[in-house]
């Protein structure tokens, strides 16, 4: 099999990573990459070790022409830059959007491939997780399953993040000497993952549910680590046994004894999550990710798997980075 594959926003980090992946896919056959800053260049202009294969591709702007004729497309786009676009794209195109605008939309599949892979497989229209949520309802999803977190308390996620999530444009306030020696909260009580979060824990059997979340940026280039504090009675024990129960079988889910490390997935699709709590609560959940793997191009290749039918892990098996 082959799959035409194009990839829309490559010179963003996200979109990156995805031709990162897709170059060592054995099933991914990338045709046509787009960016409208650079736009006419090749890809080995944007990426100087990009494989030899792609280095003669050239970034294209947006033509919908040309989409039409892909089995495949990976968007990493802006919010707000792809909602009535697509709607122009032929529906037997698969799309994974890695942005924000089809999170809950009608049509669109919510694709937290390690918790709903079922949903997933065969469609046509996903719309991969944010990269806190992708964190944060790994390590929530199965306490709320297993029944274990008390309704009608606040779900507190406190979450740091490499700055590389913020985008490959950033700001100019993500600069060297802007983030090094600094942590910063930002987003507070208005960060656009609220909603995603809160719709997912309602989906997930909490009702009613109160999210909280406060993110920090801090300097580092990549990684997520999540702290979760989740009202309910357990003990740490039987936290991990219904972690494991409910990941079981699950390939890219690690549950372990003691706190993650971020970088134990710098380069992988993994997701770490871990357990805290003693009886009269409150249970602290714990979940690392690397914001571009897990976080973005990782589930995405993820979830492209999945609706093709391939074998989940197809070109996602390479280890963490370390150091």
């Amino acid at each position: 099999m082959s799959i035409r594959v194009g990839i829309l926003g490559v010179g963003g980090y996200g979109g990156g990573e995805v031709l990162r992946l897709c170059a060592g896919h054995p099933e991914f056959e990338v045709v046509y990459a787009s960016g409208e800053t650079n736009a006419g260049k090749l890809l080995v202009e944007r990426f100087p070790g990009v494989a030899s294969k792609l280095a003669g591709l050239m970034i294209e702007p947006w033509n919908e022409e040309k989409m039409a004729g892909l089995d495949l497309i990976f968007a990493s786009l802006p919010s707000g830059n792809s909602k009535e676009a697509f709607g122009r794209i032929p529906s037997k195109v698969k799309i994974v959007d890695i942005g924000s605008d089809h999170r809950y939309e009608d049509g669109w599949t919510y694709g937290l491939a390690d918790v709903w892979p079922e949903q997933i497989k065969g469609k046509n229209r996903v719309a991969n997780p944010g990269c806190y949520p992708s964190a944060a309802l790994s390590a929530i999803a199965p306490l709320v399953a297993a029944k274990m977190v008390r309704e009608g308390a606040p779900v507190i996620i406190d979450a740091k993040s490499g700055v590389s999530g913020a985008g490959r444009g950033g700001g100019n306030t993500l600069g060297f000497a802007d983030v090094n020696e600094d942590v910063s909260a930002y987003g507070l009580l208005k960060h656009g993952h609220v909603p995603e979060m809160t719709a997912t824990l309602a989906k997930l059997g909490l009702a009613n549910p109160q999210v909280t979340f406060t993110p920090h940026l801090i300097p580092m280039t990549r990684g997520i680590l999540v702290t979760c504090y989740l009202p309910g009675d357990a003990t740490t024990q039987q936290c991990m046994d219904a972690a494991r129960k409910f990941y079981e079988g699950r390939p890219f889910v690690r549950v372990v004894d003691q706190p993650p490390h971020t970088k134990w997935a710098t380069g992988s699709n993994l997701v770490f999550v871990s357990y805290a709590a003693q009886t009269g609560g409150p249970i602290i959940a714990l979940g690392a990710i690397d914001n571009l793997g897990k976080g973005a191009a990782g589930q995405a290749v993820q979830n492209a798997n999945l609706m093709f039918g391939l074998g989940e892990t197809t070109g996602l098996e390479q280890a963490p980075l370390w150091p």
